[in-house]
């Protein structure tokens, strides 16, 4: 018996997504006479309730599948009148018409709206003159960001306390994950806000600012992320490649994440070189190195704020990155390690996709690293029947940390219990079956598989025990 939480925090599209995918499982059960249900079973899809083997019955699949897809399209559509933009991660725009004083919601915060529609990326014109942005919430975030990590940081170098270093270091943790997922559309997609004279210019200068505060180095990400990880996809030659790995052994894992934390300022310049891109070796030398002799200045000059305000937060992501990375990218067919479907997930989940921008939608931004957040829902629903035939991996109530956490610890069920089948062949599993195949998953592939399924020879890496 399938049972699936639809939790009331997801956005809206995920909520359509999950109830469709609920009501896939329902049908197959049925059509396939294997459907169970208890002598209580629910049939309630509604946000925050519980759905047991599916949804109620609705229209056949096919119809149903495009009238879901027309209500998430609207969604993202400025010509529609269910239109509206992200101004907020926590809470959707037309929650707030009913949480806020009329007069708040009508003269402070509608005006901001507008105003920030002209200034971030991605406008989308309704008629010539007016434009309509998805990504208020960029200009929020910037907002939030330079009002006060900013000025705390500094005000932590003109008068240093312990109490105010720690409380610094709890709102960046706090920050930390926003942020990074914010970057991640910034560097994908070339920035954030409009390429417009000086909101460009600031666009292009914020994150050397930002950056540092937040734990990343000056420019490594886009040089690691964009420029390697996704050339590579998790394949043999990629420096954050997880299929050399036992991934549910914990030395293993703490051998990949090593490697990262003290050897990246090396690899990533010796894995530009050997692909003949001397420029990019030198520019992500440049810009890593330099981040850390400017570290290391701020430290002899004022230790005790440069440790809370970029030491504490760099030690914190660098770690971070590759928990999510091996999260990401764990489960690995055996059959197909280079397909994009087979090698990544796609996570249904608050944490990855209320408040870090559709992040868990992985499988999707590996297909089109351009794809803009909003559309990695609409992108999974309108490709479901070839996320299916490829046999994707998709998960509910579980983000990438607990992932990792929960194949360290050997938690097959838990994770079986969190996985949304998908295509008959899934839906059919029973929660050990399940178990056993998101196993076999994690299972390490030797120098002659690689060779073999990724048809080229590559040296290999020091061997993990």
């Amino acid at each position: 018996m399938d049972s699936i939480i639809i939790s009331p925090e997801l956005p809206r599209n995920d909520v359509l997504l999950l109830q469709n995918l609920a009501d896939d499982v329902q049908r197959c059960q049925q059509n396939s006479g294997s459907s169970r249900k208890g002598p209580g079973a629910k049939h309630d899809s509604a946000p925050g309730r519980e759905v047991v083997n599916g949804t109620t019955n609705r229209d056949d699949s096919s119809s149903r599948d495009e009238r879901d897809l027309t209500s998430m399209r609207a969604l993202n559509d400025p010509a529609n009148q269910d239109f509206e933009p992200t101004v907020f991660c926590s809470v959707d725009l037309q929650d707030l018409s009913s949480r806020l004083h009329p007069l708040v919601y009508r003269h402070m915060l509608m005006p901001y709206v507008k105003w920030a529609q002209g200034i971030a990326r991605h406008p989308r014109y309704v008629l010539t003159y007016i434009c309509c942005s998805h990504d208020v919430v960029m200009v929020t975030h910037l907002i939030l960001y330079f009002t006060t990590s900013v000025p705390s940081a500094l005000w932590l170098y003109y008068h240093f306390t312990y109490l105010h270093g720690i409380a610094h270091f709890i709102m960046q943790f706090y920050y930390l994950g926003t942020y990074t997922l914010m970057m991640h559309q910034h560097i994908h997609g070339g920035g954030v806000l409009r390429k417009q004279s000086l909101i460009h210019l600031f666009d292009i200068i914020f994150p050397y600012i930002t950056d540092p505060l937040m734990g990343h180095t000056w420019n490594t990400y886009y040089y690691h992320h964009v420029k390697h990880h996704h050339v590579e996809g998790n394949g043999p030659e990629d420096l954050s490649s997880t299929i050399r790995y036992q991934r549910d052994n914990v030395w293993h894992f703490l051998h990949y994440v090593g490697r990262f934390y003290f050897l990246i300022w090396l690899d990533l310049p010796l894995y530009f070189l050997k692909k003949d891109r001397p420029t990019f070796a030198l520019k992500a030398a440049f810009w890593e190195l330099f981040n850390y002799a400017t570290l290391l200045t701020l430290f002899r000059l004022n230790s005790r704020p440069t440790f809370f305000v970029f030491l504490l937060p760099l030690m914190l992501l660098r770690a971070g990155l590759m928990v999510g990375n091996w999260g990401q990218h764990a489960l690995v067919d055996a059959d197909e390690p280079d397909s994009d479907y087979r090698s990544s997930i796609t996570l249904i989940d608050v944490p990855s996709n209320r408040y870090c921008f559709n992040d868990g939608y992985h499988t999707s931004h590996h297909l089109n690293p351009r794809r803009h957040w909003r559309d990695h829902p609409v992108h999974f629903l309108a490709n479901k029947k070839t996320y299916s035939s490829e046999h994707a991996l998709v998960f509910h109530n579980i983000d990438y940390l607990e992932i990792t956490i929960r194949l360290l610890l050997h938690h097959y069920e838990h994770l079986a219990r969190c996985m949304v089948p998908i295509g008959e062949r899934q839906i059919k599993m029973t929660i050990e079956q399940r178990a056993a195949m998101l196993r076999r998953c994690t299972r390490r592939f030797s120098e002659d598989e690689i060779t073999e399924k990724f048809g080229t020879a590559v040296k290999a890496k020091p061997k993990v025990k």
